[in-house]
């Protein structure tokens, strides 16, 4: 791990007065909620009321509806950064490369490859966000397999020079996150907090989930520099929770609440309520367990109708891209609980769904993913649509 530079004490004891307020907002929401009957489709939701009053419940039907093809002929498309103006960048996980869409004409400029990213499996440029200062710093945060291990960077973009080489070269802010060729995580978020966000996999080395010395299989939590940020769970260390097998979808709602999308092995897919420290049972236990161990998920879908990455919340509502089940699941939400069953939309019309980010309003950013090897490239390869949700 490099620290670039120290963050101002009055900065961390604010950081830590808002983590407080956010974690105690989901009291009562820990583990052990009993189980819930499986909903048709795969889907289950839990039941349990949230013990803190939250905004009304979304209704429990919604929809979905794709506006338009924004841009196409995408190349093993991963990571999605909304820019301020209104323009995308979108990271290639096999090319290593950063390119910005614009949102109205679908127009593609490359910005430059990531140096240092070795792709192979399911690794390669994954992850990307916008440093909290970007207006100040045009800051771009990427996590990336290397040839030894995966790790988060941050590059200056520069939108004067040339392009192709639009991008300065990467500072390292964290590294030493196990690699492999599968479950290496990916998603990077900045939190409510201003915090860096990190969904890591267990590099199909099961045990490394529950060993709370190893970043593999967990949630973490750190300062834009790389630091464990303040008020986590355990002293001195970035790991904000445990127990996982595979997160590549994280969101907050309007309460600084997080929540993120797991994948399951054989049995089930999970969309986690996050609570610090609480260990979410992989591999002792694939979807919930009824017992008080571990925190339950809210909602489970067999994995050939879900397979998740990314999230996103709107207006109340988590929605969920799936990859097998090649399909958008909506997910209303009553605090930190499913208020009613998912909801599947888009199924197989656009193929494997790999990441969603909200965007103005009721609509949504929504990346394919049928170039990654495992999937079935459909005309125009892999796309960047337009989805209006409610």
């Amino acid at each position: 791990m490099i620290v670039r530079r120290r963050t101002a004490p009055a900065v961390l004891a604010a950081t830590a007065l808002l983590l407080t307020a956010g974690c105690s907002s989901g009291a009562g929401d820990g583990p052990g909620r009993a189980p819930a009957a499986t909903a048709p489709g795969g889907a289950s939701s839990a039941g349990t009321a949230p013990s803190v009053p939250s905004a009304p419940a979304p209704p429990a039907k919604g929809s979905a509806r794709v506006l338009r093809t924004v841009a196409e002929g995408l190349k093993t498309p991963w990571g999605l950064a909304p820019l301020p103006g209104g323009d995308l960048l979108v990271s290639s996980r096999d090319e290593g490369t950063v390119t910005r869409i614009e949102a109205k004409t679908g127009r593609k400029t490359e910005l430059g490859t990531v140096p240092g990213v070795a792709p192979a499996g399911e690794g390669g440029l994954l992850g990307i966000a916008l440093s909290p200062s970007y207006a100040s710093d045009h800051m771009i945060y990427a996590y990336f397999t290397s040839a030894s291990d995966n790790r988060i960077v941050r590059m200056r973009y520069d939108e004067r020079r040339p392009a192709g080489d639009r991008l300065d070269a990467p500072d390292t802010v964290f590294k030493g996150i196990p690699k492999g060729t599968i479950h290496n995580g990916g998603r990077i978020a900045f939190g409510p907090d201003g915090m860096l966000y990190a969904g890591t996999g267990e590099s199909g080395r099961r045990g490394l989930a529950q060993d709370r010395a190893s970043l593999g299989g967990k949630i973490l939590r750190m300062t834009p520099e790389g630091e464990p940020a303040p008020g986590n769970p355990f002293p001195g260390s970035v790991v904000y929770s445990t127990g996982h097998r595979n997160v590549q979808g994280l969101a907050w709602d309007g309460r600084q609440r997080l929540f993120a999308s797991e994948f399951g092995q054989d049995t089930w897919d999970e969309l986690n309520a996050i609570k610090p420290g609480d260990d979410y049972g992989w591999p002792e236990a694939e979807g919930r367990s009824g017992g008080t161990r571990f925190h339950d998920p809210l909602a489970q879908w067999h994995t050939d109708d879900a397979s998740p990455s990314g999230i996103a919340f709107v207006n109340g509502v988590i929605w969920m891209a799936a990859l097998k089940g090649e399909r958008l699941w909506r997910v209303p939400l009553n605090g930190t609980a499913a208020a009613a069953t998912p909801q599947a939309f888009l199924t197989g019309d656009y193929g494997r769904l790999r990441t969603v980010a909200p965007a103005a309003g009721d609509r949504l950013w929504l990346i394919t993913s049928n170039t990654d090897g495992r999937g079935t490239p459909h005309e125009g390869d892999d796309r960047l649509l337009e989805v209006q949700v409610r």
